[in-house]
C-alpha cells in the first residue's frame, strides 16, 4: 500500500478548530516541520504548548524542523535572498529526514506535517516536500485554508 501524509498550516487557526481538523482526519502524528516551532501571535503553536495539546487529545507530536524545515540558517541554500529548494533538496540533512518522515512516520500511523502557513502553496510543506514526497511515491494530502483535502498535483505548482 502507497503510503499517505497529510499536511496542515495552522495560521491564525483557533486551537480547537485545528485540534478538531486533526481529529476529523484521524490524524495520529504531527510532525512539525518549523525551522522555528514559534508563534509570536499564535502562542497556542508555540513547541511546548503544542506538544502539549496534542498529548490531551491523544496525537504524538515530533520536532524534524532541524531536517525538514524551510528557512535553514546556513546562506549557501539562498539565492538572491530567497531559499532555493532544489539546492536544499539535495542536502544529506533533508534526505535523511525525508527518509525518517516516510518510513518512520508515513508508512505507519495516520501523519500529518504542519507548518504555519494555512495556505499549503504558500509553504515548503508542498513547494520542498510535498513535491519530493510524490518523486517516492507517497501520496501527499494537504488540509487547506478552507479545511478542504487537496492532493499535492492540485496545488497547480510547477512541480
Amino acid at each position: 500500500m502507497q503510503p499517505i501524509l497529510y499536511t496542515i498550516g495552522h495560521g491564525t487557526r483557533k486551537a480547537e478548530e485545528f485540534w478538531d481538523l486533526l481529529k476529523q482526519n484521524q490524524i495520529k502524528v504531527l510532525v512539525d516541520v518549523r525551522t522555528l516551532p514559534y508563534s509570536r501571535f499564535n502562542p497556542q503553536y508555540n513547541q511546548k504548548a503544542l506538544q502539549q495539546n496534542l498529548q490531551t487529545i491523544g496525537i504524538e507530536y515530533v520536532f524534524m524542523g532541524d531536517f525538514l524545515g524551510g528557512r535553514p540558517k546556513n546562506e549557501a541554500y539562498y539565492t538572491n535572498g530567497k531559499i532555493n529548494y532544489d539546492l536544499l533538496s539535495e542536502t544529506d540533512f533533508f534526505k535523511r529526514g525525508l527518509k525518517e518522515l516516510i518510513e518512520k512516520y508515513a508508512s505507519k500511523s495516520k501523519t500529518a506535517i504542519v507548518c504555519s502557513e494555512r495556505k499549503p502553496e504558500d509553504c515548503h510543506r508542498s513547494k520542498l516536500i510535498g513535491k519530493e514526497l510524490i518523486k517516492q511515491n507517497v501520496t501527499v494530502l494537504h488540509i487547506d485554508e478552507k479545511e478542504m483535502l487537496r492532493d499535492q498535483q492540485s496545488l497547480g505548482l510547477n512541480l
